[in-house]
Formats: C-alpha cells, sequence, structure tokens
C-alpha cells in the first residue's frame, strides 16, 4: 500500500458543469459515497462500498458520514502580504493603499518576515477549506521566494507572483522595468513547475506601472507561454480617473494592458466593476478572466459586480476573496457577500452555481479543470470536508431542512465559515489542524 492511501467517506457532492446550464444534471451526488486516494490523486470515486471493497487491506479510512466531501475551494485573487492589512479602518482604494498596505508590504523585505507570514497564510487557507490560489507577493522576489517555498512543503497547487512596480508607491517598494522582467525571470525559472506551482506574472496595476514595465511583462508572457498573469482594473472610479491620465493614449483602463499584451485566457482581472462595453467585448474576445470579489468591494465602497452582465456578454468569471481589502479568507463568507451584492445589483445567485464557482467554475476560470475542481479518478486530491451543523445557529436552522441539498447548501453559504470546514484535503494529505 503506497503512502498516503486512505478512503475519505462522506456525501460526495461533485459538479460536472455549470448549473446555471444544466441545472441539477450539472452536479454528482452520492449519499453514502467514498473517494479513495493514492499518492496525491484520487485514484477512484463512488458508493463507499464499492470503494471500501475494493481498496487495498488496511486501508486507513476517514469517516465524514454525514458531511459534505466537496472538491478543495478555490480562489482566483488573493494578496498574502495583507494578513495584517485585513480589517483596516476607514478607506477607499487609493486611500488604503497608501495608508495601509504600502506601509505593511515594505516588511517583507525581511526574508524572515515572509517566511513566518506565508506559512500563517497558507494555513489559515487551508484552515478555511481553500487548496488552491491565485496570489499576489510583494515586489521584493525574497517575498515569492517564501511563499513558492512554504506551498512546495505542503505539497499545494499554487499560483503566485513577485509584484512588479516601478512607480506611484513609496521608494522602498519600487523596481524598475528591466529589474522587474529580470527577478521575475530568475523566479519563473527556479519556481514553476516544480511540484504543483506555476507563476504569474504580476504588474500590480496600471497606476503603479510605466509603459515600459507593462511591456516587459508583456514580453514575458511571449517567453514563457502558459504562465499567468494578474493584475487590477476598474475598482474604483479615482482609479480609473487617474489611469485616463497617465495612459491618454489608451482607449480605456483595460487598453492599458490590451497595448502591452497582457490580455489572455490565462490573464485574471481583479475587480472589473466599472466596465465600458468596450472592454467587457474585450475581455470576452480575450478570454480573460474577471475576479468577483464582492467582500472587498463593498468594505473599500467600489461598486457593485454586474455579473449577469459580464457572463452574459461571454467574459470568463472567477470568484475571490481579496484580502487583505476581503475581509474573510472563507471562500463561504465570500459567497455569502456575493450573494447579497449581486441581490444590490438585482440578480440572484443560487448556492448551487456559488458553490460550483467555487470548485469546478474557478478551476476552469484559471485553467486548471483537467486535474481540480471535481472529484474524478485522476485527478488531484484536493478535497474539502463540509458539516452543515457545525455551529448552534447552523444546526438550529438545519432542524428544518430535511433531504434538500440546495437548501442546505445555501445554510453552508450564508452561515458557514472556517467551523463549518471539518478537514481539508491537500494532495491527499489532511492540512486542517
Amino acid at each position: 500500500m503506497s503512502a498516503g492511501t486512505r478512503v475519505v467517506r462522506g456525501r460526495v457532492l461533485s459538479f460536472t458543469g455549470d448549473p446555471a446550464e444544466a441545472g441539477a444534471a450539472s452536479r454528482r451526488y452520492i449519499e453514502d459515497g467514498a473517494a479513495l486516494v493514492a499518492d496525491g490523486r484520487i485514484a477512484a470515486v463512488g458508493e463507499a462500498r464499492a470503494i471500501l471493497a475494493g481498496a487495498p487491506e488496511s486501508v486507513a479510512v476517514d469517516d465524514h458520514s454525514g458531511a459534505l466531501v466537496m472538491p478543495g475551494l478555490i480562489d482566483v485573487h488573493i494578496h498574502y502580504p495583507q494578513t495584517q492589512v485585513i480589517a483596516s479602518y476607514g478607506a477607499q482604494l487609493l486611500d488604503w493603499l497608501h495608508t495601509y498596505t504600502f506601509v505593511e508590504e515594505q516588511r517583507f523585505a525581511d526574508p524572515a518576515h515572509c517566511a513566518r507570514v506565508a506559512g500563517f497564510f497558507l494555513t489559515e487557507l487551508f484552515r478555511n477549506g481553500t487548496t488552491t490560489a491565485l496570489v499576489y507577493c510583494t515586489v521584493y522576489p525574497q517575498s515569492a521566494e517564501a511563499f513558492f517555498a512554504e506551498a512546495l512543503r505542503a505539497g499545494a497547487r499554487m499560483i503566485a507572483g513577485k509584484a512588479m512596480l516601478d512607480r506611484n508607491a513609496p521608494k522602498a517598494l519600487l523596481d524598475t522595468a528591466q529589474t522587474s522582467y529580470d527577478e521575475s525571470k530568475a523566479l519563473i525559472a527556479r519556481w514553476r513547475g516544480r511540484g504543483r506551482l506555476d507563476y504569474a506574472v504580476t504588474p500590480r496595476f496600471a497606476i503603479t506601472s510605466t509603459p515600459a514595465q507593462l511591456e516587459a511583462a508583456g514580453a514575458l508572457m511571449k517567453e514563457f507561454p502558459g504562465v499567468y498573469m494578474q493584475s487590477h482594473v476598474d475598482e474604483n472610479a479615482d482609479e480609473i480617473e487617474f489611469v485616463s491620465r497617465l495612459f491618454p493614449e489608451a482607449r480605456d483602463y483595460l487598453d492599458v494592458y490590451a497595448r502591452a499584451g497582457l490580455l489572455g485566457p490565462r490573464s485574471v482581472f481583479g475587480h472589473c466593476i466599472h466596465m465600458t462595453g468596450d472592454e467587457v467585448a474585450a475581455m470576452a474576445e480575450s478570454g480573460s478572466v474577471a475576479a468577483f470579489c464582492p467582500a472587498s468591494n463593498l468594505f473599500l465602497g467600489s461598486g457593485l459586480f454586474d455579473r449577469a452582465r459580464l457572463a452574459g456578454a461571454g467574459v470568463r468569471v472567477g470568484l475571490a476573496t481579496d484580502v487583505g481589502g476581503g475581509t474573510s479568507y472563507s471562500m463561504l463568507r465570500t459567497a455569502a457577500d456575493g450573494y447579497k451584492a449581486l441581490q444590490l445589483n438585482g440578480q440572484s445567485w443560487p448556492a448551487a452555481e456559488a458553490f460550483y464557482q467555487m470548485t469546478l467554475g474557478n478551476a476552469r476560470a484559471l485553467s486548471l479543470d483537467h486535474a481540480i475542481g471535481s472529484i474524478e479518478a485522476g485527478k488531484d486530491a484536493d478535497l474539502v470536508v463540509l458539516d452543515s451543523r457545525a455551529t448552534p445557529a447552523m444546526a438550529h436552522r438545519m432542524e428544518t431542512i430535511e433531504g434538500d441539498l440546495d437548501a442546505e447548501l445555501f445554510v453552508l453559504m450564508t452561515l458557514g465559515d472556517d467551523r463549518a470546514v471539518r478537514q481539508t484535503y491537500v494532495a491527499g494529505e489532511p492540512r486542517k489542524a
């Protein structure tokens, strides 16, 4: 029997498609199910009786009967250096960055601080059921080194990149077009493809990059096909106005990135709130991804994401916590905020669609649905076990729900947080202490 072989038993729920398109046929649910995991992958999934009968003798069985076993949750936009910025009071985007974030990120010049925060950050993700994330580091390459080292030790599938910014930030946080290119290229060579790691070219946002630096980011995208790109766009009205002054030749904010060759199927743009029709069309045509960050958008007063408009136009959409503008590491809490934000925008969001988004939908947004996002033989054994009766309030509400899976998912989405996460498996190994 190979190391790490175990059976994870429970009510197995996984999506095969988008419930908005296929309804109940888009999910696979096994009331008494199990997944056999070995060597970090799912070897088999099915009825518990059949899986146990076919499992190796004396296999370890993690019995979570009664709880939901789902694919690990995925976060498509989060800042690991902002763990001690979260819950900073009273500012909108640009003031918030200068008052809190840029001050905090200067501490990441210290490699020991980077390592400590990276360890905390990954532990917190796993505690909340998140097994994969697209992560911003700081301008200091040692911040990315520390994050990748911790993620490699944990065996996690993570994507991250050193931030690139050469203007409109404190001097201590500035690199140059050339140094950002050189340092990013060195990090790609050192970390991309090790374990389950990948790299994201990371110009922080247009305000903090000169045209030369954005062109350097585009050069990296061409030099390393398949690498990711992450940045921000159309989050805040003052931000958009500032970008228009910095880049008068650009048609709009997104066009700044388009001119540098930064749009594409592996490009993820945070926020996308105040988009013009041309920007929406360009996102759809290029296959770029809009990261819906409801907690952050509400906390910073940035605006309401128009999910129906973007999805209806064919834009790929992901869901993200955006810690530390976002106020929780929990994708469950984030989905609850998403539901409320969409309600304010006259849109509904059934729980099944939200859970699809947190799992297979976000895997598709990151072009990783071949490896994660659903519970299927051959895929990575990244799993989360959710208990819909984890708190007194949840248990009390669940007394009125009998056999209604959609209602149960809505309870988890609305009332759930890290306490509802019974266990998180990363490459088949339990990671929640």
